[in-house]
């Protein structure tokens, strides 16, 4: 799909941090299996889409914004790995539940919704690389990821680094029996 239809992808990288989330919402290089093909999302992206205002939302319903970037609620950056976030979650019932949820790592992980500008996107057969997206909304969901390649890892104040790899390794391999 191009042009105004947009597109949803599923990751699941997640932390929390007090009231704040963070994570990534995509990875580069990641294959992900979407109906007939195959897609990956080419480092670079998400760059021009970075400028733009840009929602967090709770399993994609416009009602239940967690926050945004013109306020300064979300924080996106791009670095090697993927399109990286920062979210201040509100005090709302919607914001305290995604809390609650992460705490018991019952989240499934992370998603965005795009559209492929034009000469965005190329193909090789049945694989699609994205090579700009025009980025509309981060989404928490509670669905599988799409791309299988990431993580979903629970950070508090005052957790070990040993301890956030243990727990990483844990769901890593409970992803992986599903898979």
């Amino acid at each position: 799909m191009t042009g105004g239809n947009i597109e949803r992808r599923t990751f699941t990288e997640l932390r929390t941090n007090g009231r704040r989330l963070e994570g990534y919402a995509a990875t580069f290089g990641t294959e992900a299996r979407i109906g007939g093909f195959t897609e990956v999302i080419a480092p670079g992206a998400f760059r021009t889409a970075l400028t733009g205002d840009v929602l967090a939302l709770l399993d994609h319903d416009a009602s239940r914004v967690l926050g945004r970037t013109k306020s300064g609620t979300l924080r996106l950056t791009e670095d090697s790995r993927g399109l990286a976030f920062s979210l201040d979650l509100p005090d709302t019932s919607a914001g305290r539940d995604v809390l609650a949820l992460a705490e018991r790592r019952d989240l499934g992980g992370m998603s965005f919704g795009f559209v492929v500008p034009k000469g965005g996107e190329t193909w090789s057969g049945e694989k699609r690389t994205l090579h700009t997206v025009d980025l509309k909304e981060i989404s928490i969901v509670s669905a599988w990821p799409a791309y299988p390649d990431t993580e979903i890892a629970l950070r508090s104040r005052g957790e070990s680094d040993f301890e956030r790899r243990r727990r990483m390794l844990i769901l890593a391999g409970a992803r992986h029996g599903f898979d």
